[in-house]
C-alpha cells in the first residue's frame, strides 16, 4: 500500500478546512441529495463528500455506507486531494497505490474509485466528492463531468453555510454590542442626571422630570409639590472649616433629608448649597408636613460627628405646588425659588409656603 504524501500547503489547508466549522456536523439534506444524485449519476452503490482531516477522513455525506470515517493512512480521498482533477481508480486490483490497501483487500472490497476535489476559491483541497463500486468499472466523459460540477456544488453549499454561520455570529455580535452599548449609554445617562457633589440627582434631572411629568398631569389633573430649600450661614461653614468639609456637610445634609423622603419622592442638588425635593402626586397640605419635618430634621441633627466638628446648622424652605400655583414648569421653579428667599428674608430656619 502506498500512503498519500501530504500536500505542500497542509498546514494552511488543515486551518481553512477547520475554519469551515463543518467536521462532525449532523447530517444535512442540501449535501445529502448531492451525494445520492453522485451515485445515480455514475451508476454506483456508494457516494461521500469525504474531509480530508489530519488523521483520518470524515464523511459530511455518505450514501451506500454505514461508516462515517476511516484513518487517512488507507485513505483514496488523501490521493485525490493531490490531483489537480478527477482521480479515477478503474480497478484497485491494477493499481499500485491501492492493490494491498485493507480497503481493498478487506470485507470493504473497494474495486472502483472516483474522486472530484473539493476546492477552495484559494485552491486549498479539503476532501472529495467520490463515489466508490465494488466491481471495476469506468465513467464516460458525461459522467466525470457531472461529478465535477457537484463538487463545484458541494463547495457552493460550504460557502453559503460558512456565509450563513457567520451571519448568525455577526448578528450574535451585534445584539451583544448592542446590549453593552445600551448598558454603556443608561451609565452615560445616569452619569449625566447625577451630581457629584451630593450623589442624588442634578438640575439636568429636575428638568427633565418636570417636562415629563407636567405634560401629561395637565390632562390627568396630577398634583406636583417642590421644596426648595437652602443653608443658612452655610458660607461660614466653609470659611471656617475649608471647602472639604463643606462638600462633606452637603453630603450629609442630602442624606439627613433622604430618609424623610418616600419611595417616589426625588433630591436634587441645584447648585451651591440649595437643594430641591421633588414630590410627584403631592398637594399642598402633604408638601408642608414634609417640609417642616425636614426643616425640623436639620434643625435637630448634629453633622460632621464622625470628623469630631458636631456642626449644628439650619435651612431655610420654600414651598410651591403645581397646578395651584403654577401652570407649567418654569413657574413653579420660580415660585418656590422665591417662597424661600421668603424664608431667608424673615429670618431664616423657616418655611414659607405660596
Amino acid at each position: 500500500m502506498k500512503k498519500a504524501p501530504l500536500p505542500e500547503n497542509e498546514a494552511e489547508r488543515l486551518k481553512v478546512l477547520h475554519s469551515y466549522n463543518i467536521l462532525d456536523t449532523l447530517p444535512e439534506l442540501s449535501f445529502d441529495d448531492i451525494t445520492r444524485l453522485a451515485s445515480q449519476i455514475s451508476g454506483t452503490p456508494i457516494a461521500l463528500i469525504s474531509l480530508v482531516d489530519s488523521e483520518r477522513q470524515w464523511f459530511k455525506s455518505k450514501f451506500g455506507l454505514s461508516a462515517t470515517e476511516t484513518p487517512r493512512n488507507i485513505s483514496f480521498c488523501a490521493h485525490a486531494i493531490l490531483e489537480k482533477d478527477v482521480l479515477v481508480v478503474p480497478d484497485t486490483l491494477e493499481d499500485a497505490r491501492f492493490f494491498d490497501n485493507p480497503l481493498v483487500t478487506g470485507e470493504e472490497k473497494i474495486r472502483f474509485y472516483a474522486g472530484s476535489p473539493l476546492v477552495t476559491a484559494k485552491g486549498a483541497a479539503l476532501g472529495t466528492l467520490c463515489v466508490i463500486d465494488q466491481t471495476p468499472r469506468s465513467l464516460n466523459e458525461l459522467q466525470v463531468e457531472s461529478l465535477r460540477a457537484l463538487a463545484r456544488q458541494v463547495m457552493n453549499q460550504l460557502e453559503l453555510r460558512m456565509y450563513i454561520e457567520e451571519q448568525e455570529q455577526l448578528k450574535s455580535d451585534l445584539v451583544a454590542y448592542q446590549k453593552i452599548l445600551e448598558e454603556a449609554n443608561s451609565r452615560l445617562e445616569t452619569a449625566s442626571l447625577s451630581d457629584d457633589v451630593s450623589g442624588f440627582h442634578n438640575t439636568r434631572f429636575l428638568h427633565s422630570f418636570l417636562e415629563r411629568f407636567l405634560e401629561p398631569a395637565q390632562h390627568e389633573e396630577r398634583e406636583l409639590s417642590l421644596v426648595f430649600f437652602d443653608m443658612d450661614n452655610f458660607k461660614n461653614v466653609v470659611d471656617t472649616h475649608g471647602h472639604l468639609v463643606g462638600t462633606e456637610v452637603l453630603r450629609e445634609i442630602a442624606q439627613a433629608v433622604y430618609q424623610q423622603l418616600g419611595p417616589e419622592d426625588r433630591i436634587v442638588r441645584y447648585g451651591g448649597d440649595e437643594y430641591v425635593i421633588i414630590l410627584p402626586g403631592q398637594g399642598k397640605d402633604v408638601a408642608h408636613i414634609k417640609a417642616k419635618q425636614m426643616c425640623l430634621g436639620i434643625r435637630n441633627t448634629i453633622f460632621m460627628q464622625g470628623k469630631g466638628l458636631n456642626l449644628k446648622l439650619t435651612a431655610s424652605f420654600g414651598l410651591a405646588t403645581y397646578p395651584d400655583d403654577a401652570s407649567d414648569m418654569h413657574h413653579l421653579l420660580a415660585e418656590a425659588d422665591k417662597c424661600l428667599f421668603t424664608s431667608k428674608e424673615n429670618g431664616k430656619n423657616r418655611l414659607t409656603v405660596k
